[in-house]
């Protein structure tokens, strides 16, 4: 099988670079020529500047063995007919169901596309594309390895923020354990390097509190690295001190490269400067984590305030991860904070506790974060999804649950059932699963109603907004199909509630 049409485009290979630098590909295939083409067409590909390094198997039983050593894989490109005429389909539920990795995209290649119908294997294994290698040019693989990487890429930071946001509630559980300034400010330090993720070694940080209608001079350090019990203003370094200062005048956060300055007033008429400097750039996702982590500090000082702050940081990292998902499909993030409320109204409307209320408010931005996983030209297609499209598109429910699913946190957990349930339907022809009135927790019939009432009166890039008329007659006619019927009588009584949330959080 050396004939198939990689067209053109070979490189030199690349120089060797750090393990971080790559994106881990894995060739499983039972030819050597397979093997040779698709290294040599994908030589010289990079995507955010990083090269691909290839790992071969010539087996399935080789592909597990690889799988289950402690390299993490991007991308699985793997054959259908090696040692079984079905062995490619066998890894691939090996890697789902037993291996539980979710995070790997797995593109399926065969040269006998009649052992493996298409349309059946995309209905019936979780993979994220299926090719004919007679169909690979170097172009169209080289388009298969960006779609790929760009999701597995998503899939990341989104787990990146999932845990950062968990690190960040169990920094705030132990300031509140703190029994004096020295161990708060001990416990600043020692967080600080666990929600970044960094080596203390690479950071340096300080911590400060001041009145917001005190001269800058006059502010209290509470923690400086390195530096103990208690640290005074003379031992940081000038440039350091003279930025707390004009971050106190200025009252704004502000970040660099390798600098961040978060400034968070408390509603006590306190101030919390939290200073972070590291060796190398700090990553988006780095200076999220701190933004929220800084917050944390000026409310545990603030002891009194504590709790209302962690929820709102909470809330705040549940619309980043929703927005996230939100603005790749090109919608916007309004969408998520007017699902957010709707879903809240309508629990308390529904008779909910005020806790369940506000877990479902925190968790339902993350309706549709299985969406980091379906291809672009899905996601944006301008026009109606074909059969197989919608199909792939419907996988986004169950990726959702599987993202969110293993957290101990109250919120992600809520979450996980709310991106599995969203597109059940009362009369149980939805899916994933089918599932049929109260079969569907009340979450996922709450956000389900409050999605469906955003998304008809939004532009999407497959339809215009619908008028408001339209929008009730169709929420009316599926009173008791698509919709729980009691749900449904609840949202149209309390109607103006649910247009006064949309009129203040406009697109």
């Amino acid at each position: 099988m050396t004939d198939f049409l990689f067209s053109g485009d070979t490189t030199n290979e690349s120089q060797p670079q750090s393990k971080q630098s790559f994106w881990d590909i894995l060739v499983v295939d039972d030819e050597e020529d397979i093997h040779q083409v698709t290294k040599l067409v994908l030589s010289g590909f990079k995507f955010e500047d990083r090269p691909l390094r290839f790992h071969h198997a010539y087996s399935a039983q080789e592909a597990k063995a690889l799988l289950q050593q402690n390299t993490t894989f991007s991308v699985g490109l793997i054959d259908v007919v090696m040692e079984t005429n079905h062995a490619g389909l066998d890894l691939i539920k090996f890697i789902r169901d037993e291996l539980n990795n979710h995070d790997i995209r797995l593109i399926l290649r065969t040269g006998q596309p009649g052992e493996a119908p298409e349309e059946a294997v995309i209905r019936d294994y979780d993979i994220n594309d299926y090719k004919n290698k007679t169909e690979l040019t170097a172009i169209k693989m080289k388009t298969l390895l960006y779609s790929a990487l760009r999701a597995h890429r998503d899939i990341q930071i989104i787990e990146r923020h999932k845990k950062g946001l968990e690190k960040i509630i169990n920094a705030s559980s132990s300031f509140l354990m703190c029994e004096s300034i020295q161990e708060f400010a001990s416990s600043i330090l020692s967080q600080v390097s666990n929600v970044t993720g960094l080596d203390g070694t690479e950071i340096y940080c300080v911590a400060a509190v001041n009145n917001q209608s005190s001269p800058a001079s006059d502010f209290k350090l509470l923690a400086a690295s390195g530096v103990e019990p208690e640290p005074s203003n003379h031992i940081l370094p000038d440039d350091v001190h003279s930025l707390l200062v004009d971050t106190h005048n200025q009252k704004v956060s502000r970040k660099t490269k390798h600098d961040y300055i978060g400034y968070f007033p408390t509603q006590a008429g306190l101030e919390t400067m939290l200073y972070v400097r590291k060796g190398s750039q700090l990553e988006p996702t780095e200076h999220q984590l701190l933004e929220f982590f800084a917050n944390h500090i000026a409310l545990a000082y603030d002891n009194l305030k504590l709790r209302e702050i962690v929820k709102e940081s909470q809330k705040e990292l549940s619309y980043i991860l929703g927005e996230a998902v939100e603005k790749r499909s090109k919608e916007t993030g309004s969408h998520v904070k007017r699902v957010a409320l709707y879903s809240e109204l309508l629990a308390k409307l529904s008779g909910l506790k005020s806790f369940e209320c506000e877990i479902i408010k925190l968790a339902s931005p993350l309706h549709d974060i299985g969406k980091i996983s379906i291809p672009d030209q899905i996601l944006n297609k301008p026009g109606k999804l074909d059969a197989q499209e919608w199909e792939i598109m419907q996988t986004h429910a169950q990726i959702g649950y599987e993202i969110l699913k293993n957290s101990n946190n109250e919120i992600l957990k809520c979450g996980a059932m709310i991106a599995h349930l969203h597109h059940e339907k009362w009369d149980g022809t939805g899916y994933p699963n089918k599932l049929a009135g109260e079969d569907i927790h009340i979450v996922g019939r709450i956000t389900a109603l409050a999605d469906v009432f955003d998304a008809l009166g939004s532009d999407r890039c497959y339809k215009k907004a619908w008028p408001i008329e339209d929008v009730l007659a169709l929420i009316k006619e599926q009173r008791g199909k698509q919709f729980d019927p009691q749900l449904v009588d609840i949202f149209i009584n309390n109607l103006a509630l649910f247009l006064e949330i949309n009129k203040r959080y406009p697109d």
